[in-house]
């Protein structure tokens, strides 16, 4: 080969590799979840592949290739297609309840600190997951005088401005887990506007281990039990809460985002606090409108919480 010729060969390389970032952008579906979830693993990652779409244009300009540089623009405008529109800003619509969810973790060094953040948050209805029995008695001093009815289940509950009704456990158990596990509840809240169904829930974790690669067995069995449950639902509006242990373009969460509209306003990623780099925790809803949605200031968990405006 001569050298004249190597850089059309590495602007070819480099256009191959814009074509197949554009692919995997457009239909992550392609990858298969037989061996280890990659599937879902890159559905996790996904607004992150701008990050690679920048690499392939910073490397072309550096070959000054042509053909790398044309190529560069089809993963580019897929991209901008995909989650531009995240950029701009929502339409201010009137709006009837504020909602707020947030995994508050079972390993909080300061439960009070977060209960007052939450009680301050201004919302109407306040979800949380990761309530351990010993913290219950703080959330409820801090949340109980701006939010008189509550109700809690395992270690999931609701906090709300308005009354309750017909609260109970919602069975999203996987198979496989055994012992005292109970993370879904369903209450009706009485809204000035007439009933609401809310559904709090926390879906198992997932882990990234070899060698079995990405672990979403039992979050997505718990999906589609979830998914279930809000089909049986008979209440017309349905407002869902929780922490999802997935994102919007996880596949695994079809059984819940093919039934619920998500409020999916921004990237609004919750997870971890510290970094955040996906939104895992999620409010969704059905014959409810949501207007807008954003995240809040750390608390003592490693997760964000999460806010979102609806309208009835």
């Amino acid at each position: 080969m001569s050298i004249e010729d190597r850089p059309r060969r590495r602007g070819r390389v480099l256009a191959a590799a814009a074509v197949l970032a554009a692919g995997l952008l457009a239909f992550p579906r392609v990858v298969p979840n037989s061996a280890g979830n990659l599937g879902s693993l890159l559905e996790t990652f996904l607004p992150w592949g701008g990050l690679a779409v920048a690499a392939v244009v910073v490397l072309a300009l550096l070959r000054r290739s042509a053909v790398a540089l044309v190529a560069s623009t089809l993963p580019a405008l897929v991209w901008v297609v995909l989650f531009g529109a995240r950029w701009l800003p929502a339409d201010r619509e009137a709006y009837d309840l504020t909602v707020v969810q947030h995994n508050v973790s079972d390993e909080n060094p300061d439960p009070g600190g977060t209960a007052r953040a939450l009680a301050r948050a201004g919302a109407d209805l306040i979800a949380v997951e990761e309530l351990m029995p010993g913290a219950l008695a703080v959330y409820r001093a801090a949340l109980t005088p701006g939010h008189p009815h509550h109700a809690v289940v395992g270690t999931v509950g609701l906090w709300s401005r308005y009354p309750l009704a017909g609260s109970r456990p919602v069975d999203i158990r996987p198979a496989g887990v055994r012992g005292d596990w109970s993370r879904g509840m369903r209450a009706t809240v009485r809204t000035p506007s007439g009933d609401l169904a809310v559904y709090v829930a926390h879906l198992p974790s997932v882990r990234i281990r070899l060698p079995d690669g990405f672990g979403t067995g039992w979050r997505d069995e718990s999906a589609a039990a979830l998914g279930a449950a809000l089909d049986a639902e008979e209440l017309d509006r349905v407002v869902l809460l929780g922490d999802f242990n997935g994102t919007l373009d996880d596949r695994g969460l079809v059984p819940l985002t093919s039934r619920m509209t998500p409020a999916d306003e921004g990237f609004g990623f919750s997870w971890p606090a510290a970094f955040p780099v996906a939104r895992i925790d999620h409010v969704m809803t059905r014959a409810v409108a949501p207007v807008a949605t954003w995240t809040l200031p750390a608390t003592g968990s490693d997760h964000l919480p999460v806010a979102a405006r609806v309208k009835l």
